[in-house]
């Protein structure tokens, strides 16, 4: 995410004093919240659905993101790749290119 939007979601914030109410539970829990109306756009159908319906609650569920980022002082890129290194190491290439198998199914 570019600075300049990271900067614009932080004083979005601060402009309406609701950092007070960013408790890192509550924003874990409006991250469930938005992504539950994220899966809400393809309820009924994985073909037909409201693209910008799925963009305004995509951007939702990333802006409380940053926010708990932000609350835990947490570096996206940093935990990103830690992740990806697990994830690496728990589906190498060899064993599951292809397949939709569990790490500890491969």
């Amino acid at each position: 995410m570019r600075q300049e939007t990271i900067d614009r979601i932080r004083k979005f914030t601060e402009d309406r004093d609701w950092d007070q109410f960013h408790s890192p539970e509550n924003l874990a829990k409006s991250i469930v919240i938005e992504a539950a109306e994220l899966l809400e756009c393809f309820q009924w159908s994985g073909t037909e659905y409201d693209l910008q319906h799925v963009k305004e609650e995509l951007a939702d569920v990333m802006v409380y993101t940053r926010n708990l980022l932000d609350k835990l002082g947490l570096d996206e890129d940093e935990i990103v790749n830690m992740k990806m290194e697990k994830n690496e190491k728990k589906y190498p290439v060899e064993k599951a290119k292809g397949s939709s198998a569990k790490y500890d199914q491969l």
